[in-house]
């Protein structure tokens, strides 16, 4: 079974915020009940578990809000996003109401279960529904800040805690890119927990480096003063499908011509079993495959 940092501390944040937030109410999908027992147990009514039910959770939870409360919805990547996408775009996103999503298990993170229990498609998808906030930490801590900005912002917000993290937590803030490094030949945007690798790869090499834990609304502010020295590339990596983010650098950009490059998983089917460890080997998406990814660009570029 995987456990990780992140979904401990969504369970802890949650329970603290039921305590000062009336409004605030868990549905659970059969995931992750037994960390909300004690809380269940304190705050009767405001935490259920509607099983393996996730379409009637995601518009109950519409319910809760419909009537005030801020509602919060988990379960495991694919079976949050991809099964009730319908209701999330027509119960959340249409009535224009405020709730959050999180979830469990993406991209790969349940990758010995196989390609039913995978979402590298996640974030793509939702970034099609008008007004959904998308946020991605790389730690648990960063979780909890990200969490507390924003849970109760009016809008329909999707965090995606995995079970891959960064070493050491950033001072993230809701909707603004992180500037780690600043450098002249490219400039590297690192997605969640993308963070550490992407330092590792790009360590001896003259390129910025943006942290992004919140993709949805993004930075595009942010972006164009670090890549204002056009026309150096921009790379995104993403933990997710590759190019999910390409729209949105294209946009904070414009009108300048810009040469965008995306490393990400590749948008194919993912057949293999295994660890998580061994599909980002697979795929280049370790510290060296993104280092000799960049190499090539940084290379191209300079011919």
């Amino acid at each position: 079974m995987i456990e990780t940092s992140m979904r401990a501390q969504m369970a802890r944040t949650i329970a603290e915020l039921m305590d000062d937030d009336p409004r605030l109410v868990m549905v659970l999908c059969d995931i992750s009940v037994g960390l909300f027992d004690e809380v269940a147990a304190k705050h009767p009514g405001r935490v259920i578990n509607l099983g393996i039910m996730e379409q009637t959770a995601v518009s109950l939870a519409a319910g809760f809000a419909l009537e005030g409360f801020v509602p919060v919805v988990h379960s495991i990547a694919p079976f949050l996003v991809e099964r009730p996408f319908e209701q999330i775009k027509d119960d959340f996103c249409y009535q224009r109401l405020g709730g959050n999503f999180v979830s469990i298990g993406a991209s790969y993170d349940y990758a010995s279960d196989g390609m039913t229990h995978q979402a590298p498609g996640d974030v793509a998808i939702l970034k099609t529904l008008p007004g959904m906030e998308i946020v991605v930490p790389g730690t648990a801590a960063e979780f909890d800040t990200l969490f507390r900005q924003s849970y109760a912002d009016g809008a329909p917000t999707y965090f995606r805690p995995s079970a891959q993290v960064n070493r050491v937590s950033r001072p993230v803030r809701f909707g603004q890119l992180d500037v780690v490094r600043a450098g002249a030949a490219a400039t590297v945007v690192a997605i969640g927990p993308m963070l550490d690798r992407v330092l590792e790869a790009t360590e001896g090499l003259d390129v910025s480096v943006a942290y992004c834990t919140t993709v949805a609304p993004f930075d595009a502010a942010g972006l164009r003063e670090l890549a204002r020295e056009l026309p150096a590339p921009v790379v995104l990596v993403e933990p997710y499908y590759a190019g999910t983010g390409v729209a949105d650098v294209v946009q904070a950009l414009a009108p300048a011509p810009q040469r965008i490059e995306a490393i990400g998983v590749p948008r194919r089917v993912l057949r293999n079993y295994g660890t998580a460890e061994e599909h980002d080997a697979a795929l280049g998406l370790t510290a060296a495959g993104i280092r000799a990814q960049l190499d090539g660009l940084l290379a191209s570029t300079a011919g």
